[in-house]
């Protein structure tokens, strides 16, 4: 079971992380100039980490004394990650590819890290895909939670540190709308099929 919240965990958080958006786009262009790469990816994959932690936890916390709301975890989960699969499928119908600007010179460590937090905590999508929608799923795994969370959080350092030392090898891949098509056709089916263990246990009960 543990294991399998573990898995869990994983592929959703990475099914989330993955799509094309300033972020992941900012992290591509670090790794591509080799400029601050490590703070770069570390910046991004704590600061996940730590909002994966606040939705599991904080979620968790009020399943303990409202046992009920495990059922509106499980419907809300559902229906976030319906409604990601079908933004899912908006974007494969009308593909982008990812461009990364080119900018002269070297940029300081102190303005990447602030860029970095900038494109993170204030984006309000963040805290619906990171806290509301991992924190409910988390939530739904009962004793799972921490190990649905743990896989949650190395979903995100496997693929900001993937990204930014891959970079180089990434960029003309990703330069095509085809590549973006094909990976969010993917995580559209993903999101299906997770919604669909997310709510099989209420329709069978």
């Amino acid at each position: 079971m543990f294991f399998g919240s573990l898995v869990f965990g994983f592929t959703t958080g990475l099914s989330l992380i993955v799509a094309i958006g300033s972020q992941n786009a900012f992290v591509l262009r670090q790794g591509i100039r080799k400029e601050h790469v490590l703070i770069t990816a570390l910046v991004c994959s704590l600061s996940d980490a730590i909002l994966i932690t606040a939705g599991a936890s904080g979620m968790g916390a009020l399943v303990e004394r409202a046992p009920l709301l495990l059922v509106f975890a499980r419907v809300g989960g559902f229906i976030f990650l319906l409604s990601y699969a079908i933004f899912a499928f908006r974007r494969a119908v009308k593909p982008e590819a990812l461009k990364v600007s080119a900018i002269q010179g070297r940029t300081a460590k102190i303005s990447v890290i602030g860029t970095v937090l900038a494109l993170t905590w204030l984006n309000p999508h963040v805290y619906i895909d990171t806290v509301l929608l991992l924190g409910s799923i988390a939530t739904s795994q009962a004793e799972g939670a921490a190990y649905f969370a743990v896989g949650a959080i190395v979903a995100s350092f496997v693929w900001f540190f993937a990204l930014a030392y891959a970079a180089r090898f990434l960029a003309p891949f990703f330069a095509k709308p085809k590549a973006w098509q094909v990976l969010d056709v993917l995580v559209g089916l993903l999101m299906i099929l997770f919604a669909t263990t997310l709510i099989l246990p209420i329709i069978t009960d």
